[in-house]
C-alpha cells in the first residue's frame, strides 16, 4: 500500500468516526455522564477519532519526508512548520491530543463538561483538518 493510500484510508476512518459521533450529539450532558453505555461509546469514539487524526498527520509527515515528530503533539507543529496547517488550526488539535491522553491513561477524572464540549463544538476542528490534508495531498 502506498503512503498516499494510507493517508486516504486514515481520512476515511476519521470520517467514519465523525459520523458515528454525530449520533451521540442528541444525548444530553447528564446522559453523557450518567449512562455508562453512552459515556463509554462517546469516550471510545472520541479517542479513536483523535488517534486517527494523529495517525493521519504522521502519515502525511512520512509521505512528505518531513522531520520525525518526538511527541504526538509535535506532529501538528511539524505540519505547521511545513505550511500545511496554520497555527490557529493546530491549537485545537494539540488540545485534543491532551484530551486523548486523559481518556487513555485515566490519570485525571474525566470532566464531562469537556467531553460534551468536544463532542458539540470541536469535531469541526477535525473536519477542517481533513479538508486541509485532502487539499494538501490532493486526495
Amino acid at each position: 500500500m502506498s503512503s498516499l493510500q494510507i493517508i486516504e484510508n486514515k481520512i476515511s476512518t476519521i470520517q467514519k468516526y465523525l459520523s458515528i459521533l454525530d449520533r451521540y450529539k442528541r444525548h444530553s450532558r447528564i446522559d453523557l455522564e450518567n449512562d455508562v453505555d453512552i459515556r463509554g461509546a462517546t469516550e471510545r469514539y472520541l479517542y479513536l477519532a483523535v488517534q486517527s487524526v494523529i495517525d493521519c498527520a504522521e502519515a502525511v509527515i512520512a509521505y512528505k519526508k518531513f522531520r520525525k515528530p518526538t511527541t504526538m503533539s509535535d506532529t501538528f507543529y511539524i505540519l505547521h512548520e511545513e505550511g500545511v496547517l496554520s497555527l490557529e488550526a493546530i491549537q485545537p488539535l494539540i488540545q485534543m491530543t491532551g484530551f486523548r491522553n486523559i481518556i487513555v491513561h485515566g490519570y485525571e477524572r474525566i470532566n464531562y463538561d469537556v467531553v460534551y464540549d468536544v463532542l458539540h463544538h470541536h469535531l469541526l476542528d477535525i473536519e477542517k483538518f481533513l479538508e486541509k490534508i485532502k487539499e494538501y495531498c490532493k486526495v
